[in-house]
């Protein structure tokens, strides 16, 4: 989670905050006419007066969200980048407030931005899950049977599930994952130890020994097909290698127009070929599963 602002920065922030709150209100005709001339003339300072005139609303909204971990500077920063796309998108001619229009991108701005940051794992991916993390708080307050308890019962899942039209089981795994915080594999296991939790994980790749003898078995499976397929007739090697050493094999119409005889007769010298590779390989060893590859 992301840490809070250092004080050089929480004064700026105060700085901008009063520079916003100091910003005169619009009137509607006025409000309107900024954005005519921005948008039809491309009036930069028709769009500066707009955009200033609003960031007192981008201060508000990253006040209701300052319980997320978030410095303030980051939450006003992004409701600014929301309220000039909002001030890029308006159009004027429709019946609505400027304010109104700005809110909803400010605020989805704010919230992309908390749901990218709170935790290095992602969040929520789905408006559902968008929803949930900003609402299951609110929700458990106001509908948990009891709201002190560590989970929710299933009842109060289920209407808050039912609340925001959601799968009862994506309410149990927010919960959980909100009540979880990230942790580094290098931390402490202990305050007086040294040990580190990434030092606990298990290591399931393959060691030192068994990539030798993988690579040694290897080689000499490899020696032991081609000492195989030396003793095939021409004719036998080549069905061998078109139809089964190439990742996309030769039909057995395609190698019986190659060959001059008809795809019947390349199925039983191909089937032919094959007992004599099994047959050659099976001398070579004591046991068959030695020929098989381990997973």
């Amino acid at each position: 989670m992301a840490s809070i602002d250092d004080p050089q920065t929480q004064r700026a922030n105060m700085a901008f905050i009063r520079s916003s709150m100091k910003e005169p209100l619009l009137a509607r005709d006025h409000e309107l006419d900024l954005a005519r001339r921005w948008r039809e003339q491309g009036d930069e300072k028709a769009l500066h007066e707009l955009v200033r005139s609003y960031t007192r609303l981008v201060v508000a909204t990253a006040a209701r969200f300052r319980h997320y971990g978030i410095p303030s500077g980051d939450l006003i920063q992004e409701g600014n980048i929301g309220l000039m796309q909002a001030a890029a998108r308006f159009e004027p001619d429709r019946d609505v407030r400027f304010s109104t229009y700005a809110a909803w991108w400010i605020r989805s701005a704010i919230q992309d931005h908390i749901l990218r940051n709170w935790s290095i794992v992602r969040t929520g991916t789905t408006a559902a899950q968008k929803s949930l993390f900003f609402n299951l708080r609110r929700l458990r307050a106001k509908i948990a049977d009891n709201p002190s308890a560590e989970n929710m019962s299933d009842d109060a899942r289920r209407l808050v599930a039912r609340e925001l039209d959601i799968d009862p089981r994506e309410v149990e795994t927010m919960e959980m994952r909100l009540a979880a915080c990230d942790q580094s594999l290098n931390a402490t296991m202990s305050m007086d130890g040294e040990a580190e939790w990434q030092d606990v994980l298990p290591d399931n790749r393959p060691n030192p020994e068994d990539i030798v003898i993988g690579m040694r078995d290897g080689n000499m499976r490899s020696r032991w097909l081609a000492e195989a397929l030396g003793e095939l007739s021409p004719r036998e090697r080549r069905i061998i290698a078109e139809r089964r050493l190439r990742d996309e094999g030769a039909t057995l119409e395609e190698l019986g127009r190659a060959l001059g005889v008809s795809k019947e007769r390349v199925r039983q010298l191909e089937n032919r070929a094959m007992s004599k590779l099994r047959a050659s390989m099976m001398k070579r060893v004591s046991d068959g599963r030695d020929l098989l590859m381990e997973a």
